[in-house]
């Protein structure tokens, strides 16, 4: 028998705190978010997943996959988990990370605002299996989005409080939207 090719292979490797996020029905996802890390590398990536920053929760910011430069996807949250990841939307979307660098480390700074790290070729063809598996196992999913079509807050600039800047960006100007786009049957959400 040939293996299901919806199927990626996932390292499994849930974060400390994953039971402790609110359990969902996977009817009411029907979204999902593409966010890039905006760190250097998975082992930092990690690390602020599993940063507790909620206490009265005892949980983090976190996605439910996360995707390597060499194309390795890793799930920290299991799907039927609300995970951290986008202001109102964490009930219905599941939260795909890939890493890269973006705008590390002066993320609000208004002198390095440009994203200048491209996406490797395994990470957009391990992303485009792993939204096919997604849209196979979730019948209400319909629904795609980037980060910084959903968050569009402005914050003061950390080098310059004069002026502003968008609080996310990600996955950024570099993510090959109309391949990913023309790879899955999703409607871009929020663009």
């Amino acid at each position: 028998m040939l293996p299901d090719p919806t199927l990626p292979s996932v390292r499994v490797e849930p974060l400390p705190y994953e039971t402790r996020l609110e359990a969902r029905p996977l009817s009411q996802v029907d979204l999902v978010v593409i966010h890039c890390t905006e760190l250097p590398d998975m082992a930092m990536a990690r690390r602020f997943g599993e940063e507790v920053l909620y206490p009265a929760s005892g949980t983090g910011n976190c996605g439910h996959f996360y995707i390597d430069r060499d194309g390795s996807v890793h799930r920290y949250v299991a799907v039927e988990r609300v995970a951290h990841h986008t202001r109102g939307y964490n009930p219905r979307s599941v939260g795909i990370e890939l890493v890269n660098r973006g705008r590390y480390p002066d993320w609000l700074a208004a002198s390095h605002q440009t994203m200048d790290e491209p996406y490797t070729g395994a990470q957009i063809a391990a992303l485009e299996t792993l939204l096919r598996h997604l849209q196979a196992t979730l019948p209400t999913l319909r629904y795609i989005a980037g980060h910084e079509d959903l968050d569009t807050t402005e914050v003061d600039a950390t080098d310059d409080p004069g002026q502003r800047v968008r609080r996310k960006r990600d996955p950024g100007p570099l993510f090959p939207w109309p391949t990913v786009l023309q790879a899955v049957a999703l409607e871009r959400l929020g663009a």
